[in-house]
């Protein structure tokens, strides 16, 4: 079932269309991730999810509710974390806490998302002497105090150091094992791959292409790369022979051969059948940054 359906979404500003006919739907219990390069319109998008924007045209709808209409019930099941927030300077960290939780009718117990985002140190800290780290794990209890249905996270990561990361990319996993739909805007590959049952590609305020991580990888163009130093001569036509070959190159002794794993295969049946050593053998497949890279480039 469509918790958040997005029909032909247009916002402009000063005559530009920043978001120009976007279209896509949010399954309940998913985390669904937006992607895109800088001013593709990925946050004015959520935003007007959030119903903090008000769209030209088009359709919004979070749990068959329009979010600028029907803001206030909305708000009560939709948590969000902004690309950028603000505090008042001198708010402790569990005053912040507190003045959220006391916003709704059966909030969240703040004390385990403190513990798990690691703020429980820093509870008589002001928001002001906050690092910008902890000022965004901050900002993530708070979009979650509520216990909503829904949670739009804007740039989640953006500020945490690897293993806060990796521990807040954990805290989403458990959110959604719990029922929850969350709608991520990021930039972090890993992140998207890691994290996400679908992918929406936003350039130039348009969908480039809506799939899962792996299906998007799929469409990139890099295919899958084997590089080695062979400890003998490989014979050119054998090598214009392997299948799939989309591309040859050699630098300083070195061997680099694009294809797809057919031609993997037949390059190390090669080397097997002419007893050649393969050494500092490497296979790298597509990433979602090549693919993301070629949606982006010649959307």
């Amino acid at each position: 079932m469509s918790v958040i359906e997005v029909s032909e979404l247009r916002k402009s500003y000063g005559g530009r269309a920043v978001v120009d006919g976007v279209s896509f739907t949010v399954e309940e219990g998913e985390i669904f991730g937006i992607l895109g390069p800088n001013g593709a319109g990925k946050t004015t998008t959520v935003e007007c999810v959030e119903g903090l924007r008000i769209p030209d045209g088009g359709r919004v709808r979070v749990a068959g509710l329009d979010p600028v209409a029907r803001h206030d019930q909305v708000s009560r099941m939709l948590g969000a974390q902004l690309q950028t927030s603000r505090l008042q300077a001198k708010l402790t960290v569990r005053e912040a806490l507190e003045l959220y939780a006391s916003f709704y009718p059966k909030p969240a117990d703040w004390r385990p998302l403190a513990e798990r985002l690691g703020l429980t140190d820093r509870l008589t800290v002001p928001f002001a002497k906050l690092s910008g780290g902890q000022q965004q794990r901050l900002f993530i209890a708070l979009a979650l105090i509520g216990d909503p249905r829904i949670v739009v996270l804007d740039e989640l990561t953006t500020g945490l150091d690897p293993r806060a990361r990796r521990d807040t990319w954990q805290l989403i996993e458990d959110i959604r094992d719990r029922g929850v739909t969350v709608l991520l805007v990021t930039h972090f590959m890993e992140e998207a791959e890691r994290l996400c049952d679908r992918l929406a590609v936003i350039d130039r305020g348009r969908i480039a292409a809506l799939d899962t991580p792996s299906g998007l990888i799929r469409r990139s163009t890099a295919g899958t790369v084997i590089s080695f130093t062979p400890s003998a001569p490989l014979d050119p036509d054998e090598l214009a022979a392997l299948p799939a070959l989309a591309a040859t190159g050699e630098r300083d002794g070195r061997l680099t051969l694009t294809g797809t794993d057919a031609t993997v295969d037949a390059v190390l049946t090669l080397l097997a059948r002419r007893r050649i050593t393969a050494h500092q053998l490497r296979v790298t497949d597509a990433t979602l940054d090549d693919a993301f890279l070629d949606l982006t480039e010649t959307s």
